[in-house]
């Protein structure tokens, strides 16, 4: 544990990291996480963070050494697509007993590892450390190690117990154990001058594939995607890259900052959320390639697929715009997307209401500023009560958030869209901006809001009941 701790200090003095950064060394050493209270830690654990953040490696075994209850609760958090192997979608338990925990697992720890590769053959065998495989002492390294060096293929320790800390933090180490264990240990057959990693981008509902096209019409090759529909091989190559585009930075800043300083791969911070910001993202992409030795053909070459690209954009999206010009959204979400859907939905000729910070860093804050001016509402963490009272007193007209809040405005019978991880729409790219404007048009117009909000039949009948009695 002593390892766990060294490495969760390490994170904690994040370089990249402008917060930690901006903090005297002795707060600076207490770290940025939040313990977590008791009943808090479903779906928002270290080994949670860390799970959601390396599943999305397709044909890699992800096994989870601890009770079932860990990976029952853990598991299709978020729906990233595969365009290849479905392995990743298999759970594996070690389902660990009170045997387990008088005795020690380890022992029934190798033996899963041994019956996971026999059956599957996976690139790889990913074993995540939980809350009560921790505490009574079990050697993941070494367990991981032997198995490793008798099976001839890579068994990679996850060692983030749930308690450790919150989500987020399991997201960076997550990302500690790609650098230490998988990211340099593989040399490309081959490599271009366009060769580019993404990382923080998961794939979700299949995001990616609506940025790729783009990509390989203009001849640039994705090295790796971490950890979107990536494969195994692809990540233990990826410091090959020439350049890369940081999608989410609040959960792996970490990784680009040491890819960039350990293999010299520059980076920039970008969203694939909105017409404008996909643009600057392909802009971005060309303009550091070009930098490290890409022909500067390429730049041109990508001012005419943006140029396509809007304005096609724009013109399937015109028959939305009525409908949606001066409507208000109450954005409930975090991170990348406090900012990045933002700019979205301005762009559709929508008014944001408020946009939640709580997971979003001080750069994510003051992209915000600049995208609502003087009147930014940002706000840390809305009550569900006061959520309901903005949406009764139709200070809002659609809330966009993730599963767990749709109830609220379900309540208060006002239309709501999911934006979260749980969706079941791509809203990347140019094609999922459309997809977006389409979806949000949908929910404001169901005929269904006009209908549950006229009183029903019986409190016709009670009001004019009281009417009559009052004339009487």
């Amino acid at each position: 544990m002593s390892d766990l701790h060294a490495k969760v200090q390490q994170v904690f003095d994040e370089p990249g990291c402008a917060t930690n950064q901006a903090k005297p060394t002795r707060e600076r050493k207490k770290g940025c996480n939040q313990l977590l209270a008791p009943g808090a830690a479903a779906g928002g654990c270290a080994f949670d963070g860390a799970k959601i953040a390396l599943q999305p490696i397709t044909d890699v075994a992800h096994l989870i050494h601890g009770p079932i209850a860990c990976e029952g609760n853990s598991w299709d958090g978020r729906g990233s697509k595969s365009s290849g192997s479905q392995l990743y979608r298999t759970s594996f338990s070690t389902d660990m007993t009170e045997q387990d925990i008088v005795f020690g697992g380890e022992k029934h720890l190798y033996k899963a590892i041994q019956e996971i590769a026999g059956k599957y053959n996976p690139a790889a065998v990913f074993v995540y450390q939980t809350c009560v495989s921790a505490m009574i002492g079990d050697d993941l390294e070494a367990v991981c190690k032997a198995a490793a060096a008798k099976l001839g293929k890579p068994v990679i320790p996850v060692n983030v117990p749930g308690f450790v800390g919150s989500k987020n933090l399991g997201n960076k180490l997550a990302g500690e154990v790609l650098l230490d264990h998988v990211i340099g240990t593989e040399e490309p057959e081959e490599t271009t001058p366009y060769d580019i990693n993404i990382i923080g981008e998961y794939n979700l509902s299949g995001e990616l594939w609506q940025v790729k096209p783009l990509l390989d019409e203009l001849g640039i090759r994705i090295l790796a995607c971490i950890s979107g529909d990536a494969k195994y091989h692809e990540v233990a190559r990826s410091h090959r890259a020439r350049a890369a585009m940081m999608v989410c930075s609040k959960a792996m800043i970490n990784v680009a900052r040491k890819m960039e300083e350990r293999y010299g791969i520059p980076y920039f911070e970008g969203s694939f959320y909105g017409i404008g910001d996909m643009s600057d993202a392909l802009r971005n992409i060309a303009q550091l390639l070009v930098d490290r030795g890409a022909p500067a053909e390429l730049l041109a070459r990508t001012e005419v697929v943006i140029a396509r690209e809007e304005s096609r954009a724009w013109q399937r999206i015109a028959p939305y715009r009525p409908a949606l010009l001066g409507k208000s959204v109450l954005l409930f979400t975090g991170g990348v997307k406090s900012w990045s859907v933002v700019a979205a939905l301005q762009e559709a000729g929508l008014v944001i209401t408020g946009t939640s910070v709580k997971k979003s860093t001080p750069g994510d804050k003051e992209r915000i500023k600049e995208l609502m001016k003087e009147d930014p509402h940002m706000f840390d963490d809305l009550k569900p009560r006061e959520m309901y009272r903005m949406l009764k007193e139709a200070q809002t007209d659609i809330m966009l958030s993730g599963g767990r809040s749709q109830f609220v405005a379900l309540k208060a019978r006002m239309p709501w869209l999911d934006i979260n991880q749980e969706r079941h729409q791509a809203y990347a790219g140019y094609e999922g901006m459309v997809t977006l404007v389409r979806e949000i048009e949908k929910a404001l117009c169901n005929p269904i809001w006009e209908q549950i909000r006229k009183p029903a039949p019986w409190e016709h009948a009670a009001m004019d009941d009281e009417l009559a009695i009052h004339i009487a």
